[in-house]
């Protein structure tokens, strides 16, 4: 007998570790509705867009026989078309989409998209993955926590499903022996596997759910049991840093090398998590174990959803980026009330770099805080110079003698194995390195191979070294140089410039014989105390590598009418657990903890605070949390001056220049004001489909082949959206756009006011209006082009209440003429 929560997501016994002969996993969607649009009996029911999963039991009777239908008809296409063992099917999908994922040859791919009743193939893509001090720093304990009983208490019973590579459940920060017991949750349905090592469930009240998806890897061929483990254990370190962020318990010592770098604290740290393993070691993960994975989520009953993983590039095989599996399951998830915060990408601070597209996603950009880890080495002539060190300072702040890697290389015939890096201690002579300071060199291997600032520490300790620089010779565009908590004394000398000073000073120093080998080391340096961060009111800043705007609607890069990214939280240098057998970050390996940057670093410090506002909001659409952060976000940094995103000049050095709201969206995330936001502007399934059905050039069909959803015959435009932003990439004259404001609040007079570059006329109405507690307005927004520039113009609508709240929609737009 099958168990209820198997039949959508129907679990086949365990596949051999083998792809199935030529051909590719294809996703295939069908006619039929998927249990999200439910409406009960079996053939020709007809769902209404406004129905949410939310009030559906999918446990019912009526709703499992109608999962099992959907599987059957999925079987029964396959067995009609194809031999038995010619295919493999991978999943069945019917809660969020009504499909499957089967592998295939191109031409059976072919023949199954003329089948009645198919209605969508698209082959699989990859997916890839994309704190101590940033609760202090958004205002957590002090403005957030207390409001909801505290931190032992925020997030109480939200779910976060965490779709990454894993958890290492075993962590402090996951542990339950230090707060109070976590009752059971009869809501969330979700499983926990047994771990095949130990033999023990991977949950324990705080780890409510723990699954792993990995069919369409093992069907590809791309999965290692051996180095990828097929259970949720991380054997990545991602998904535990990303699970930590979000929901990780508070006041977590972080120690490492005898030091103690503050205490770790999830955004919400009594909220629950449910992992869905998705991400391995070697190759990353495939996008039909993400939406197999979504899907299961969506059914166990997940408040949220966190992806910090995101496609390889816009889907290809749409017309827009918005329409294809991955995006529609998502959009499912939205219908079914699940808030889902994914990831920008890391392809900045390039233009159009993003992978989240898509306006019922929130998407994250990242944010460099005010914490910075500086060091400097004072060197024997007296100069100073700065660099990147986590580390303790040379003994007693006494000067000791520099000595070159290559000087001291025990036979010059190993440089095949690129000795300059300091990765082999082997290669080097201990007698001559000891006591004193061993100056590397900082080779490709840094950037691109797997040399490691920890590998040189572990080389300089071993050889007695008294502390270790590694100094940048050549410049690498795009290379990202982050401090690396290590045991020993030692720097990191990013600046060429500084660089050759650091050797021509010792070169000068460094007395040689005839053939140029060093009689004497006269060089010194000591290594200052870079332990402590310092903080700077220059924060928070728009990462270099986070992904800028503006959205693309196609795979061409033609510019989208939506605001991409949402928002910005913090994702440079963000500290949380680890998992000691991660090999993502080879500084990290063994460790518990990391500090590591991206924006699937960001994501999770927005899902998070989703939690609390679920918490706090439990009725809330995800368009209506995901309203609250924007409007209420900043756009000033902490000394009150407009937000800086870190770019590239001209000479490939990072720089600052004004940030856009295609770097920040529509700002910092405060979790204080987005708590009580006064309004929101909210949006339902319909309106998605809407918007979908408006993008120019759109094919209604393909619209109903994804989503299942009509397209009725009134279209509108993208920028009708009732979105917390206004986006026109084309503007042509006057375009008058409207947006539907609620009072979340009590009674409140609104003045609006508007700001906007002059290229461009902004004006909206009614300048002023008083709304009830409960009560929704319309405002009506309309944009002038003055004057036709080819750039785009950045403004914003400000509406401030008489009882303090003030709520603020960024508006984008590109004057054309007529």
């Amino acid at each position: 007998m099958l168990n209820k929560m198997d039949l959508c997501l129907f679990v086949f016994l365990l596949l051999p570790f083998v792809s199935f002969g030529s051909g590719d996993v294809y996703l295939i969607t069908m006619e039929g509705e998927p249990v999200v649009s439910y409406m009960g009996g079996i053939d020709g029911f007809s769902a209404t867009a406004e129905d949410s999963m939310e009030e559906m039991d999918i446990t019912s009777e009526s709703v499992t026989s109608y999962s099992l239908y959907l599987k059957r008809k999925h079987d029964e296409l396959l067995d009609l078309l194809f031999e038995a063992k010619s295919y493999k099917k991978i999943y069945s999908y019917c809660h969020l989409l009504n499909g499957f994922s089967v592998h295939l040859t191109p031409e059976q791919a072919t023949a199954l998209s003329k089948a009645p009743g198919v209605k969508y193939v698209e082959k699989d893509g990859k997916v890839r993955k994309l704190t101590t001090h940033t609760p202090q720093f958004l205002g957590l304990p002090t403005g957030v926590w207390p409001t909801g009983g505290g931190f032992d208490k925020a997030g109480e019973d939200v779910v976060i499903g965490l779709i990454d590579s894993g958890v290492f459940p075993k962590h402090p920060s996951f542990a339950t022996y230090n707060t109070d017991p976590y009752g059971p949750l009869p809501r969330y349905r979700g499983k926990c596997e047994i771990d095949p090592e130990t033999k023990r469930s991977f949950c324990n009240g705080k780890i409510i759910g723990a699954q792993h998806f990995a069919k369409a890897a093992i069907a590809a061929g791309a999965f290692n049991p051996a180095v990828d483990f097929p259970s949720p254990l991380d054997g990545d370190g991602h998904g535990t840093h990303t699970a930590a962020i979000a929901a990780g318990n508070n006041g977590i010592p972080v120690r490492m090398h005898g030091h103690e770098f503050g205490k770790a604290s999830g955004m919400a740290p009594r909220a629950r998590i449910a992992i869905y393993k998705v991400l391995y070691r070697l190759f990353g993960g495939y996008v039909s174990d993400v939406v197999a994975a979504i899907d299961q989520a969506v059914q166990d009953g997940v408040d949220v959803i966190n992806l910090s993983v995101g496609p390889n590039s816009p889907p290809s095989t749409t017309k827009t980026t918005f329409l294809n599996p991955f995006d529609a399951a998502l959009l499912s998830a939205v219908k079914a009330g699940v808030f889902v915060a994914q990831a920008a990408g890391n392809g900045g601070p390039f233009p159009k770099t993003l992978v989240s597209f898509s306006p019922w996603i929130t998407t994250v950009a990242a944010a460099v805080d005010d914490r910075r880890y500086k060091n400097h080495i004072t060197l024997g002539n007296g100069r100073t110079l700065p660099g990147l060190g986590l580390s303790p300072a040379t003994h007693a702040n006494k000067s000791f003698d520099l000595v070159s890697v290559s000087d001291v290389l025990l036979d010059s015939s190993v440089m095949k194995y690129n000795p300059l890096d300091c990765q082999r201690p082997e290669l080097l002579n201990k007698n001559l390195v000891e006591g004193k300071i061993l100056l590397c060199g900082y080779s490709f291997n840094f950037v691109s191979g797997t040399a490691s600032i920890r590998k040189v520490c572990e080389t300089a300790k071993s050889l007695g070294a008294a502390g270790f620089v590694v100094a940048v010779e050549s410049s690498y565009p795009g290379t990202k140089y982050d401090p690396v908590p290590v045991a020993l004394p030692g720097i990191l000398i990013t600046d060429v410039s500084q660089t050759k000073e650091l050797i021509d000073y010792y070169n000068s120093s460094t007395k040689r014989d005839w053939a140029g080998r060093p009689t004497g080391f006269q060089a010194t340096a000591s290594i200052a105390d870079g332990l402590a961060p310092i903080l700077h009111n220059s924060a928070p800043q728009v990462a270099l590598f986070s992904s800028r705007g503006p959205d693309v609607k196609d795979f061409s890069f033609q510019d989208a009418d939506v605001l991409k990214p949402d928002i910005l939280a913090p994702g440079s240098l963000i500290w949380a657990a680890w998992a000691p057998n991660g090999t993502d970050e080879a500084n990290y390996e063994g460790e518990g903890f990391a500090m590591v940057s991206g924006t699937s670093m960001a994501t999770p410090h927005i899902a998070g605070i989703a939690a609390l506002m679920k918490q706090k909001y439990p009725h809330w659409s995800p368009a209506a949390i995901k309203s609250a952060l924007m409007t209420t976000a900043n756009t000033m940094d902490r000394a009150g001056r407009p937000l800086q995103a870190q770019q590239y000049s001209d000479t490939q050095m990072m720089t600052l220049s004004p940030a856009t709201p295609f770097d920040y969206g529509s700002g910092e995330v405060d979790p204080k004001a987005a708590l009580d936001p006064g309004l929101i502007l909210d949006a339902s399934y319909v309106d998605y489909i809407n918007f979908l059905c408006s993008i120019p050039g759109v094919d209604p069909h393909e619209v109903s082949n994804i989503t299942s959803s009509q397209c009725n015959a009134t279209h509108g435009k993208p920028s009708d959206l009732n979105s917390p932003s206004i986006t026109i990439s084309h503007l042509v004259g006057t375009q008058t756009v409207k947006r539907t404001v609620t009072n979340v609040a009590e009674t409140e007079t609104y003045v609006l006011s508007t700001r906007m570059s002059p290229e461009i006329a902004l004006e909206a109405n009614p300048p002023a209006m008083t709304i009830l507690a409960g009560s929704s307005k319309e405002i009506s927004v309309s944009l002038t082009v003055r004057s036709v520039t080819g750039t785009y113009s950045f403004g914003e609508i400000l509406m401030k209440g008489n009882r303090g709240h003030l709520v603020r929609i960024p508006v984008v737009a590109m004057g054309y003429s007529s």
